[in-house]
């Protein structure tokens, strides 16, 4: 599909706008994308951005509780949120007819969330039970981006559970929300994003309405997160009591994307190179010739490439058989990696990578809320909502030494590994 022509202006209260026409389909995605996540909750309060987005949901200046479930579900539209690393994200996908609908409601909760302390209460257990179905009492939960951060990572922003403890969820308190709106959830820490069936004189006629008298706020210095990189190799053992089988984790640090997105994106095809498909290096040495494991997997980025402004993770899981040693799979990873280090792939490895990409990022983007929210994401980290059109041309351009010299980079000396052994021992 073509990328559509992307409109951008900024309200007076400091709110970014973008607009992505596209009327092929009689739909519209919104989404706004807030300049806050889990890294940047205070120490004491981990947990906390997740636990303050459940709170979106509760109510706003105008509408009651559970309103908003039922205004975007009677107009036949699906909606969510979700918390990253660095912001939190929330839409609505709807037929197009329904536009200043979804503006009414992202622009109402942007003024006054409606926080109180049953709704806070609430949230509390909802967030603890999400904890315990999705982390605790599920085999590998939270694996790896809870348990490898704090191995490869000693700041508090960086190796904390962004999860959440549960002691510290349950110590939350209305003036916590309260301090913690009023810090980041102003216009101008956030992007608006519409995508889809809309004219954008209407569309931007219905921006202004809406979000035009949403009180401007300051906005937050962003911080640096930023931190050396490891010295040696850093390991640990996590616990899983339900773990069928032996699993590894393996973290290095990737470059900044911010001030070197080539680099950054010759390890996205590296990962492509190492994990992708049948034909991939790892599947073909690890999976099928030797085998080694049971599932192999090497991302660039720890929630997904450019999730996340630096520092972000390269990663490499695997499942394996209890009589297979972490020594060993490192031992071939480290193998793969200086082969590529020497002579980098084929030129029918980038080929592939690159259609692979390709077509995987096109199937991706014809659903319009993961268009909405790739323009939103690349507009807030990166500045520039383009890039999320411009990833397969830019994949396509990545050059064989390149990934050279990325492979290069993982170093056995400069990672953390983190082991976990089958559940009762059965190591």
């Amino acid at each position: 599909m073509a990328a559509p022509e992307l409109h951008r202006f900024t309200l007076p209260n400091g709110l970014r706008v973008v607009l992505a026409p596209d009327r092929t389909a009689p739909v519209v995605g919104v989404s706004v994308h807030y300049d806050v996540g889990f890294r940047s909750e205070p120490e004491g309060r981990t947990g906390f951005a997740h636990l303050f987005e459940h709170l979106m949901f509760q109510g706003s200046e105008s509408l009651e509780k559970l309103a908003h479930f039922r205004h975007v579900q009677s107009s036949g539209g699906t909606f969510n949120g979700s918390t990253h690393p660095d912001y939190t994200d929330y839409f609505e996908t709807l037929p197009s007819a329904a536009l200043e609908r979804a503006l009414f409601l992202e622009a109402d909760r942007m003024r006054a969330p409606r926080i109180t302390q049953e709704n806070l209460n609430n949230q509390i257990d909802v967030v603890k039970e999400e904890i315990r179905l999705r982390v605790l009492n599920t085999p590998y939960g939270g694996f790896p981006w809870i348990w490898l951060p704090p191995v490869l990572y000693s700041t508090f922003p960086n190796a904390h559970n962004g999860y959440g403890d549960f002691t510290e969820l349950e110590q939350a308190n209305l003036d916590d929300c309260a301090q913690f709106f009023d810090t980041y959830y102003a216009p101008g820490n956030a992007v608006l994003t519409v995508a889809g069936d809309f004219a954008v004189a209407h569309a931007t006629e219905l921006v202004n309405k809406h979000f035009g008298d949403v009180p401007a706020r300051p906005t937050p210095a962003r911080p640096s997160f930023a931190e050396p990189h490891p010295q040696g190799e850093q390991r640990a053992v996590h616990e899983d009591p339900h773990a069928p089988l032996p699993a590894l984790a393996v973290g290095y640090r990737l470059p900044d994307p911010g001030t070197d997105l080539d680099g950054y994106l010759a390890n996205v095809v590296l990962a492509a190179v190492l994990s992708d498909g049948d034909a991939s290096r790892l599947q073909q040495r690890m999976v099928h010739r030797e085998p080694l494991v049971t599932d192999i997997s090497v991302g660039a980025g720890l929630f997904g490439p450019l999730d996340a402004r630096d520092p972000d993770t390269f990663t490499v899981t695997a499942m394996h058989s209890p009589e297979v040693s972490e020594d060993r799979i490192l031992g071939v990873l480290d193998d793969e990696l200086e082969k590529l280090a020497a002579t980098g792939p084929q030129e029918d490895e980038l080929a592939r990578v690159a259609a692979r990409w390709a077509a995987s990022m096109h199937r991706e983007h014809d659903r319009i809320t993961s268009r909405t929210l790739s323009f939103g994401a690349s507009e807030l980290l990166h500045g520039r909502a383009e890039l999320a059109s411009e990833l397969p041309e830019r994949i396509r351009a990545v050059t064989t030494e390149q990934v050279a010299a990325a492979a290069k980079a993982l170093r056995p000396d400069s990672r953390a590994v983190l082991v976990v052994p089958a559940a009762g021992g059965n190591k």
